[in-house]
This record gives C-alpha cells, structure tokens and sequence, in this order.
C-alpha cells in the first residue's frame, strides 16, 4: 500500500539559530510545529493557528513570516531565527532589552511574536515614527494592550541601533 501523500514524511534541512538540523517531518507540519515540537524552540508561541496574531513571528532568511503559515518541508535549506537565537552568542538583543525597559510586555505570550517583528520592522527602515511603527507591527495582536509601551520601546530600540551604528 502506498502512503497518503499527506501522511508520508519528507526529509528537511533547516539551519535554525545558526545550528543545522536534519529533520524528518510530515508533509503537512508547519515550520511553527516543527520549532516547538521536534525542536523544542517553545520561544516561539502557538496563538491563533491562523496568522492573524502574529505570536509565531520568526525570520527566514531575514524576512519575518507566520510560521504557523508556512509548512516545515518549504523552508528546506534556508536558515530560520526564533527569538531564541536572537540574541546570538553576545545575549539579548537590544530590542529584547527594550522591552524590559519599556516595560512592553504583560502577559508575555505575545511578546515573541512582538519581538520578532519589532527587530524586523527596525531592520526595514519601518520604524522612523510612532505612526509607522503601529502600522508595521499591526500584524501583532497584543491582548493585554500593551501597545503604547511597544511602540516606545520599538523607537528605543531604534534609536539604540543607529547610535551603535548597526
């Protein structure tokens, strides 16, 4: 008997946080799932399942994309970051450290996610005013409406980057 082709596995290469993983996944496992599930990155948050929140935020190759959109076996060969690897070997990141000083965060399901993107946003020259800031990270839904802090500590961050010349 042949396998469905929605049940048989595919063999995936992805190089995530700077550690290459070879990974047998199902043909229809996301790349969120195969993050938390077989590589134990929970940083990652599973939210809506839907990409409308923007919890499962990570990069690939650079870019910021819903994970929980996009399947494990497409991604094969690129090089993913979750905010785990953020920080790299030099520990957190200075949108990380913002947002503990801005106080950012409430519940901190969202604040991955928010993260993520934030550190994208800046990266893509989106963050110039509150304006831009709230309308770029408008794909992150934060419950606890901590907004305000978000978008302040997005603009710290900036600012913090362009004084380090990064």
């Amino acid at each position: 008997m042949t396998p469905h082709p929605f049940t048989e596995s595919t063999e995936v290469v992805l190089e995530v946080n700077g550690t290459t993983h070879r990974l047998s996944v199902p043909a229809r496992m996301t790349l969120l799932d195969a993050l938390r599930d077989l590589l134990g990155l929970t940083g990652t948050k599973k939210g809506c399942d839907r990409g409308e929140c923007g919890a499962c935020t990570v990069h690939v190759e650079g870019q910021r994309i819903n994970s929980c959109l996009a399947l494990a076996a497409q991604h094969d060969g690129r090089s993913v970051t979750t905010v785990e690897g953020l920080g790299g070997r030099t520990g957190e990141h200075p949108v990380q450290q913002e947002f503990v000083a801005h106080d950012a965060l409430q519940c901190g399901f969202c604040t991955p996610g928010q993260i993520m993107s934030a550190t994208a946003c800046i990266r893509e020259g989106h963050a110039d005013s509150p304006e831009e800031i709230r309308e770029w990270m408008s794909g992150n839904i934060c419950r606890c409406a901590a907004y305000p802090q978000i978008v302040s500590a997005v603009a710290a961050a900036r600012a913090r980057t362009e004084r380090a010349g990064a």
